[in-house]
């Protein structure tokens, strides 16, 4: 796993964003680099919701915020809206954000404690001199609405007075506040109760229709991405192992990397056996990655070609892709 290549790349359709050998590095001097991101590409087309799965470390966030150039990468190319995001100089990059939001994965550190909800929503509003204050504070009124918040209640009373669920749904209505396109939502249930997890991603989807958004969807939760997404990317150590829709990607895994993931989803039956695909030992280094194949030095499959040569995302079913020479059967 942990390839190259661009045969998941969809030449035809609406694409509103495309990602082409994006690199994401940090130098932490004395000769160290941090490898987090190593030429990951992938689009995004409108009304879609595409998730970035992965273990922790595996630069999913990182990619995630590289795609809004926070930082921005050190090579590759970031199309979104047919506009190149990567030459742009901070008056344009800035004209192109009200486009493009984010959702952070900590729903109560993410907000101004020292704020009230409204001046939180207010911000953004009156930053881009998006109406008169009357116009402002009907808007703040129907964000709150759409996201299931009384704006009675809600308006005046700050963060820490608020659950995490209810956070996210504030949060939720900032990045609506400036009628974006496309917004990344960075592990936004990962932090709440299961049983909020649920309502977020309802809300997410509903705001998704109403809205007309297009989402990318960062998680390590397969459970969670297999209910929202259109499309499934799944990364490992800073490259892309496989891509397919979530069905088939449950039903039809090809990538050992993969095929832990899906095996290490609880299922409620006490009966089930346990899933023998585990991934035994710690991920490498970011700073010092296997040769060939990152995955190798953990994959039950591995062979001397894993080690010599990288392999590249290859389509083994319709609309199904997998970088692994030796996929599973």
């Amino acid at each position: 796993m942990a390839g190259t290549g661009k045969a998941h790349m969809r030449p035809d359709g609406d694409r509103v964003l495309v990602v082409d050998d994006l690199t994401v590095e940090f130098n932490l001097g004395k000769n160290k680099v941090v490898k987090a991101v190593s030429g990951v590409s992938f689009d995004l087309v409108r009304g879609e919701t595409l998730a970035i799965v992965g273990e922790s470390g595996c630069g999913k966030s990182t990619l995630g915020k590289a795609v809004l150039q926070l930082p921005k990468p050190t090579s590759g190319s970031v199309n979104f809206l047919s506009k190149e995001l990567t030459t742009m100089g901070k008056s344009e990059l800035r004209d192109m954000r009200p486009a493009m939001q984010m959702i952070f994965q900590d729903p109560v550190s993410s907000l101004d404690p020292r704020q009230p909800v409204s001046a939180v929503l207010a911000e953004p509003l009156q930053v881009w001199n998006k109406g008169t204050q009357v116009e402002i504070d009907a808007k703040i009124d129907e964000l709150l609405t759409a996201v299931n918040l009384d704006p009675a209640v809600v308006r005046d009373r700050r963060s820490y007075e608020f659950s995490g669920g209810q956070c996210q749904r504030i949060s939720i209505a900032r990045a609506l506040a400036l009628d974006p396109t496309m917004i990344i939502c960075d592990e936004p249930v990962s932090a709440l109760d299961v049983s909020v997890q649920a309502q977020i991603l309802n809300l997410l989807q509903d705001m998704k229709d109403r809205y007309g958004l297009s989402l990318i969807f960062i998680s390590h939760d397969l459970a969670v991405v297999k209910t929202i997404s259109t499309r499934v990317m799944v990364m490992y150590l800073g490259k892309v192992c496989e891509v397919a829709t979530p069905d088939e990607l449950y039903t039809n895994t090809k990538h050992h990397y993969t095929k832990a993931l899906v095996g290490s989803v609880p299922i409620p039956d006490p009966d089930r056996p346990i899933s023998g695909n585990l991934i035994q030992g710690e991920p490498p280094s970011p700073m010092n990655p296997p040769s060939g194949c990152r995955f190798r030095t953990r994959c039950p499959q591995a062979s001397e070609k894993c080690a010599q040569e990288e392999p590249q995302l290859r389509e083994v079913s319709l609309g199904h892709f997998v970088a692994c020479h030796h996929p599973a059967e």
